[in-house]
């Protein structure tokens, strides 16, 4: 019998791990007005024990305006949380932004 050498494949970048980097999410949602969409949308977080720090609610007609601030999360898991309110039957439209960027963006725009 020969000996066979194990051969470990390279190691992959953790995306879930805890020493990640963390950033502030901004969470820009566009909803129809159904009765549940927000607690659905907030439902999210709430099943990984995620509290956001700021949630504000305006609603225009028929379409709620969301947006949600969420601190401590890696940059990954911002996304994926992202891509499953897209998928969200009454969310027309979500863009997600560090918080950092959109306050850059918003100190350019007054600057022009």
């Amino acid at each position: 019998m020969h000996s066979v050498e194990a051969t470990r494949p390279a190691t992959r970048v953790d995306a879930w791990a805890v020493n990640n980097s963390h950033c502030r999410a901004h969470y820009q949602i566009l909803a129809e007005a159904e009765p549940d969409v927000l607690c659905r949308v907030l439902n999210y977080f709430a099943l990984q024990f995620l509290v956001p720090q700021q949630v504000s609610v305006m609603r225009d007609d028929d379409l709620l305006t969301i947006d949600v601030v969420m601190d401590g999360l890696s940059w990954h898991r911002a996304q994926v949380i992202g891509e499953k309110l897209r998928n969200l039957i009454s969310v027309c439209s979500l863009e997600l932004q560090p918080l950092e960027s959109t306050r850059l963006q918003a100190v350019q725009a007054v600057a022009q």
